[in-house]
């Protein structure tokens, strides 16, 4: 194993013991195997995962049975490698993708390991997350980044990675018409992935004038505040009525996904990231048929991180005006608190474990 030196033994931890309930606690740092790397943590992003785990202790079947460590949008530094590590050396600046998978089954095999059975996916119960000094991965889930990279962009190069899956699904290409429901992170880097990807026509819908502004400095062609309009009549209106190619769902609301499926156009495609609270929505199944709608789920993402990274370091638009709140490891609960009410306010908050 190879390092750099004043690696400490102990270090501090953001720890979920329950709803609403996050202590400071003393960790081991990590011993790592031959294959791992050692990274120090500086950026982690609050995801809407994290506040849902925090607010409700858990996500459908995944449930927080013990005390768990969330936060899975991270970059740092490797300070360690295992003696097998070959493509990460002590002190490169790198992403971390957060699910470590198999490489065996026959999702793994197809190159779609997201659906890996057996993944390891950080802060998803059992497995701990990054509110952390220090955390431990497997080398080939960590991506070495650019000098002009920062922490805070590669950190997003998670929610990112759910934009640029969804566009690879859909196949958007130069004169792709696009909408875009549901503005929080993830639906802004689909925009950013759209935008890419060579979509000429994007358009932003949300309830929050933050993230609408936002979606106009990344690239949004034509914005809908959905309080104040409807998105269905403005979306067939700015179209001349043919509706749009890929509607992007990103919101998980029921509305949204019905907004969504009827503004496609004949032979549209609409992708859906958003994750509802209930299980079954009622949706148009003759207009589906019709007009040979073509849907897609998409769950988190596989063969993104190298392509994320690019699109990031091109400077193709600038994602780090999307940080809107910063927070130490020790203010971790102010910063999921904040997620979870301050929505008007924030777009992406950040944490530091290792200072700012």
């Amino acid at each position: 194993m190879s390092n750099i030196n004043d690696i400490p033994a102990r270090m501090k931890a953001a720890v979920l013991r329950k709803p609403f309930d996050i202590v400071i606690e003393e960790r081991p740092v990590p011993e790592i195997g031959p294959d791992e790397v050692l990274v120090k943590v500086m950026a982690v992003g609050v995801c809407g995962s994290d506040v849902h785990y925090y607010e409700n202790g858990r996500i459908g079947r995944y449930v927080v049975e013990k005390p768990i460590i969330l936060g899975h949008e991270c970059a740092g530094i490797a300070v360690a490698v295992g003696e097998n590590v070959t493509r990460i050396k002590p002190g490169d600046r790198v992403a971390v993708e957060p699910g470590v998978t198999c490489g065996k089954c026959e999702f793994c095999k197809q190159g779609r390991y997201n659906l890996c059975p057996d993944v390891e996916f950080q802060a998803t119960p059992p497995y701990d997350g990054a509110f952390v000094q220090y955390i431990r991965h497997r080398q080939d889930f960590v991506y070495p980044i650019p000098d002009h990279v920062s922490f805070e962009e590669a950190a997003l190069l998670e929610p990112f990675s759910v934009g640029i899956h969804a566009a690879t699904r859909a196949n958007i290409k130069p004169g792709s018409t696009v909408a875009v429901m549901g503005l929080g992170p993830v639906g802004l880097m689909a925009i950013v992935a759209a935008r890419a990807f060579g979509a000429n026509n994007i358009i932003a819908v949300d309830l929050e004038e933050i993230r609408l502004e936002a979606a106009r400095n990344i690239g949004a062609d034509f914005v809908i505040n959905a309080r104040e309009k409807d998105p269905l009549k403005e979306i067939l209106n700015y179209t001349g009525g043919k509706g749009v190619d890929v509607a992007i769902e990103a919101a998980g609301h029921p509305n949204t996904l019905q907004n969504g499926l009827a503004s496609l156009r004949q032979g549209g495609k609409l992708l859906i990231i958003g994750l509802p609270a209930q299980d079954n929505i009622p949706l148009n199944i003759p207009e589906i048929a019709d007009k040979e709608i073509d849907i897609y789920g998409v769950f988190r993402y596989a063969n993104t991180y190298e392509k994320g990274i690019d699109i990031l370091s091109s400077g193709i638009v600038d994602v780090k005006p999307l940080v809107t709140g910063r927070y130490n490891l020790e203010q971790t609960a102010q910063a999921l608190e904040d997620a979870r009410v301050n929505k008007a306010k924030h777009v992406k908050i950040m944490v530091y474990p290792n200072g700012m």
